[in-house]
């Protein structure tokens, strides 16, 4: 029974012309929380629930709300589904204004009362209020009663007996998925035979022996389950299969292997009880033709009826002897043998996990489904090669939870991917229909057979002489990664993409960046200039060094100050100093050396990059606004430094003669207060009050300075994190899906990055992009000369020389100016509006 100040009570119960109806819906004005979100795939009679809803995807969501009191599950409306879909309605979201409206339901809760069921219409998501969900912890929704005691048994909306998990069709989801068999099931009965053979059943088959052909198997087959695959999911919105699930399981006895189909519901009774190396016995069963190998070979079909199959999970002890199926074998690879080995051959692998990638979603053709996928990386000791996996669900969750660094791994069933022209070194390995994971801190490895092979003692003789510092300052998890890596030639990354869509305008990127859904990775290849480089500390971009191409710039700029030069073309800025002083990389671990202290850099004839002698200032609002507004004409500054100048008005001269212009050097003062009285006495030899604004005889000129540029800060999913053991739990759910990153988090493997503003060639529209030259998790390349244009083709540093310190590329960036580049973007929808744009090639296109 709802308690008095139930708000789905107060809201939903109302009687008249306020009570929700499918014309007359009402609103909720008061925080509600979202404890779950169901997807499932509608059917054929979904479409009677949303008669004025166009009907465009396949899923449905059931929503489950509370106030605080109790819990209420509703479907939300087909026109919503974009929220879950772009990661802005999460289970925890806090709802506002919600608006409800009555509908009818497929599948009713048995049991007296009201049986209304509603829609949500409408919603506002917001940030978690004070008030919301009656202040209870979203640890103890699972204990509120259900409004008016109906529980909902299914999807409100299909005639589905399971719902899908939010992010894949592979996994299970749900408590009706069952793991362990009956106590009966498992008793013991000693000398059990088989009353029919893997071959005695080919052999009628073929034959043609009617009682095999056409009917149902009731005698008992004892088998060895050796190789089992995925949940293959194959609903469809124009069936109403109440369970569309399939597994195949390799089995053998003595006499030979065949596949067992298990079907429908028996798949939710059985798939997660079974595993690799278990024996079982089938009865009431029928044997077809093979629907996927040659004419010749046969398959057996288990299902929950039209016969009602019986199977039973035995002990090895209780068959006899002579009748115990073989074990499944395994052929595993080290990392050195993997050097060898062909372009899809199918092996298994043991490995110490160091990398553990996010969770990210592709797509495998246009308007396919979305297939969530991890990278992973192991090493085994015996090269200096890792073995990098490309992991898809294998519907183990738990499983996939648990891959974490420092964790040891077996894969079994994986695939080799090996690209025609790239290096020996240059595979990964990804799954085929039966890979199966297997993970330490479960207890995986003592049930499996494979830890007395010889490879794995070899293994585990090399894990007892690892340190453990050495391996954990080496672990990483999450982070953007791209593998294999791209080509570094325009020529073969143009023949890699044959077949693929071609370059895009700047304003149909903008359009495919929107329509991303969660987590969803895609490349994009556009012809753009940099028209400007970044370099930042995470968490410190109002203190980042910048170039800036100067005509691109001067344009758009609304503020200024006068400064002691003729307009540049190109302009090297600091938002603090240009040159930071030793303590702010010392506070920042980078992975740069220290840039060149300031009189280096400030003398034209000592310094290689031609900076002039003379540095010009000026004073930004030292707040954190100022790193989208850095300098204003006549605003003061935030600490009051001395009087307020008045701006200078200074008329144009003629333009000169280029190689009477110089480069600008724009410096503001760091917001250490000891930086504060050196700056204000700079400052006067920039304005003096009492100079005549209308002097005409001065020859100099007062341009606008470059503003701050106004770019996004790196988000926290794109940094890669060192693993940390204490936090391990913490560190898997951020890069597990639905995971996201603490704002606040200091984890990071290195904070460094860089920004690049690219304008396309098609239509001057910019996008930002980020690039990571310097990526921990980015694989050793072959040797180059560290410059611009290396770099960017080469996408990372050359890791056969020192990296050029940050202040060095930022100096020479304006080599960028007018130079056209084919740009390869890699971009990653983070949910709600962050979207991650990597900048992963850029490759310079010669006239």
């Amino acid at each position: 029974m709802a308690a008095a100040g139930c708000v789905f009570l107060r809201t939903l119960t109302r009687s008249g012309p306020s009570k929700p109806s499918p014309s007359c819906p009402v609103v909720c004005r008061d925080f509600l929380s979202v404890v779950d979100l169901q997807r499932y795939t509608r059917d054929q009679g979904s479409p009677v629930y949303f008669p004025q809803a166009v009907l465009t995807g396949d899923d449905l969501y059931d929503v489950t709300l509370t106030d605080g009191d109790c819990r209420l599950r509703v479907t939300l409306d087909p026109g919503l589904n974009r929220l879950v879909e772009q990661g802005v309605l999460w289970p925890g979201s806090t709802l506002r204004n919600a608006t409800f409206g009555a509908a009818m339901t497929a599948q009713l809760p048995d049991g007296p009362g009201d049986r209304d069921s509603y829609r949500l219409l409408s919603l506002e998501v917001q940030e978690a209020a004070p008030g919301a969900a009656g202040g209870r912890r979203s640890d103890t929704w699972d204990s509120l009663p259900w409004f008016r005691s109906l529980e909902p048994t299914g999807p409100l909306r299909a005639n589905r007996s399971v719902f899908l998990p939010l992010w894949n069709n592979v996994d299970s989801s749900g408590e009706v998925w069952r793991e362990a068999p009956p106590t009966e099931e498992e008793e013991e009965e000693g000398g059990r035979q088989p009353a029919v053979t893997v071959s005695d059943l080919r052999d009628s088959f073929m034959s043609g022996c009617r009682d095999v052909t056409r009917g149902t198997v009731h005698r008992q087959l004892i088998v060895r389950v050796v190789n089992k695959s995925h949940l293959m999911y194959f609903g469809r919105t124009d069936k109403n299969c109440e369970c569309p699930y399939k597994v195949v399981l390799e089995v053998c006895d003595w006499t030979g292997s065949v596949c067992a189909v298990f079907w429908n519901s028996v798949c939710v009774n059985w798939y997660r009880r079974l595993k690799p190396g278990d024996i079982i016995s089938l009865r009431r069963y029928r044997v077809k033709q093979h629907y996927q190998a040659r004419p010749d070979d046969i398959e057996i079909s288990v299902n929950s009826r039209n016969p009602a199959a019986q199977i039973r999970l035995l002990p090895e002890s209780s068959v006899s002897p002579e009748h115990v199926p073989p074990g499944p074998t395994y052929s595993f690879s080290s990392s050195k043998e993997l050097l060898d080995r062909r372009h899809d051959a199918v092996c298994d692998v043991i490995g110490l996990l160091t990398f553990s990638g996010r969770s990210e979603r592709i797509r495998n053709g246009r308007g396919a489904e979305l297939l969530e996928y991890r990278w992973l990386q192991l090493e085994d000791g015996t090269s200096d090669q890792p073995i990098m996996v490309k992991l898809f669900p294998t519907s183990q969750p738990e499983t996939h939870m648990k891959l974490l660094p420092l964790s040891v791994v077996v894969c079994t069933r994986l695939k080799l991917i090996r690209a025609a022209d790239q290096s020996p070194a240059s595979f990964h390995l990804t799954n085929t229909t039966y890979t199966q994971v297997y993970c330490t801190g479960l207890g995986h490895h003592s049930e499996m057979s494979y830890r007395k092979l010889r490879p794995v003692r070899q293994f585990l003789q090399w894990l007892r002489s690892q340190d453990d510092g050495q391996v954990l300052g080496r672990a990483l998890i999450g982070g953007f990664l791209i593998h294999p890596p791209p080509p570094v030639s325009l020529e073969t990354f143009m023949k890699d993409r044959r077949g693929e869509p071609g370059f895009l305008r700047g304003a149909e990127l903008k359009r495919e960046l929107e329509r991303l859904y969660y987590r969803e990775r895609r490349s994009f290849c556009i012809q753009a200039t940099i028209t400007m480089v970044t370099y930042s500390l995470k968490g410190e971009e109002e203190h980042c060094l910048f170039w800036t191409d100067q005509a691109s710039s001067l344009c758009s700029s609304s503020s200024s100050l006068p400064l002691l030069s003729p307009p540049p073309s190109s302009s090297l800025c600091s938002s603090s100093l240009l040159l930071p002083s030793p303590h702010w990389f010392r506070r920042h671990p980078s992975p740069f050396p220290a840039p060149p202290p300031p009189s280096s850099l400030c003398s034209a004839s000592s310094s290689p990059l031609r900076l002039p002698s003379t540095l010009h200032w000026f004073r930004p609002p030292l707040t954190s606004s100022s790193s989208s507004s850095a300098v204003s004409q006549s605003t003061p500054p935030s600490v009051d430094l001395g009087p307020r100048r008045k701006s200078c008005k200074r008329k144009q001269p003629p333009p000169e003669s280029p190689k009477k212009r110089h480069p600008s050097v724009t410096l503001q003062p760091d917001q250490n207060h000891d930086t504060v009285i050196l700056f204000e006495a700079s400052m006067e030899f920039l304005v003096n009050n009492n100079d005549d604004d209308d002097d005409d005889e001065d020859t100099s000129s007062f341009v606008t300075a470059p503003l701050l540029p106004a770019c996004p800060p790196v988000t926290v999913e794109t940094l890669p994190m060192r693993y940390d053991h204490a936090r391990k739990e913490e560190q898997a759910a951020a890069v597990a899906m639905g995971g996201r990153g603490a704002p606040g988090r200091s984890d990071s493997a290195h904070e460094s990055y860089y920004t690049l503003r690219l304008r396309a060639l098609s239509d001057g529209v910019s996008v930002h992009a980020v690039f990571l030259p310097s990526s921990p998790s980015s694989p050793p390349l072959l040797p180059h000369a560290n410059t611009w244009t290396s770099i960017l083709s080469h996408g990372a540093f050359s890791s056969h020389t020192p990296p050029p310190s940050p202040a060095d590329l930022i100096a020479v960036a304006g080599q960028l100016s007018n130079q056209r580049l084919v740009c390869v973007l890699e971009a990653c929808h983070l949910g709600g509006a962050s979207t991650e744009v990597v900048l992963s090639r850029a490759f310079h296109l010669s006239d």
